[in-house]
């Protein structure tokens, strides 16, 4: 006698949570993308690795020489540009890196079975990498600069946790978007140059009139930045505050893009 099978659509699992139980039973395969995307980052770079400690410590030093006077009276000018753009930094290229990677990567869909998640994943694996190492030249820049390493630092795994729920959350939504526009990213690149000087990245907020404040208090990565800043540069706890609105983008972010995402994610081998 044969056996039949039988499905029943009233068990079948939600494709937002059928792509996450895909994406942890294929962990392995996470490892190895991110383990191509460093090798492949620095292969042909002479610093290698260290090229990624020493891009951020030079664009540091060229804001430091312009700005300096503008924001004399902010402490340890150098180390609060450096502070901010190791988010920014890590921020901008992962959710980057997770468009490009599944708009010209995406090809391998169509010949294997990969969760589409893989991609933005990996690119936040990779760099969480990059932003471990770019400590190493936060430090020197701070004791340089008379910035003590407080014991506020224990909090950071929060706020990296925090902010890169923020990026795959983004990362997965402009990600899906590019799918079906692939000029999307070329006009990621100017919004985020834009993006960056709306955020308090080489400047105090106290910089901008109180008359638009509004303006920054409507940008979702003001929160996370501050969030970052207040442990590691400021060298205080963070108050609630501070932290609760960092954490309802985040999940916000993080939710809306992942949902966002494995709605459409079945079509995406037949557009990339």
């Amino acid at each position: 006698m044969q056996s039949t099978t039988t499905y029943d659509s009233a068990q079948l699992v939600p494709h937002a949570l059928q792509e996450l139980r895909e994406a942890i039973n294929y962990r392995h395969l996470l490892f190895q993308l991110i383990r191509r995307d460093i090798l492949t980052r620095y292969r042909r770079s002479f610093l290698g690795v260290a090229w990624t400690m020493l891009n951020p410590l030079g664009i540091m030093l060229v804001l430091s020489f312009v700005f300096s006077h503008l924001f004399s009276q902010t402490r340890a000018y150098p180390a609060f540009i450096l502070s901010g753009l190791m988010a920014w930094n890590f921020f901008s290229q992962s959710t980057t890196s997770a468009m490009n990677s599944l708009v010209w990567g995406g090809g391998l869909l169509q010949r294997i079975y990969i969760p589409r998640a893989s991609f933005g994943i990996s690119a936040i694996g990779s760099g969480m990498i990059n932003l471990v190492l770019s400590f190493v030249p936060l430090v020197i820049v701070m004791a340089v600069t008379g910035t003590p390493v407080r014991i506020t630092v224990a909090f950071l795994p929060v706020s990296i946790l925090l902010l890169a729920s923020f990026t795959l959350g983004l990362g997965l939504m402009i990600s899906t978007i590019a799918v079906y526009f692939p000029d999307v990213a070329e006009m990621y690149q100017i919004i985020l140059t834009a993006w960056m000087y709306l955020t308090p990245i080489i400047y105090p907020e106290t910089a901008i009139p109180e008359n638009y404040r509004l303006f920054l208090h409507l940008n979702p990565l003001y929160y996370l930045v501050k969030l970052w800043r207040v442990p590691l540069y400021d060298g205080r706890w963070p108050i609630w505050s501070e932290v609760w609105p960092a954490m309802l983008i985040a999940l916000g972010m993080l939710l809306a893009g992942w949902l966002i995402f494995t709605s459409k994610s079945d079509e995406f081998a037949y557009r990339v």
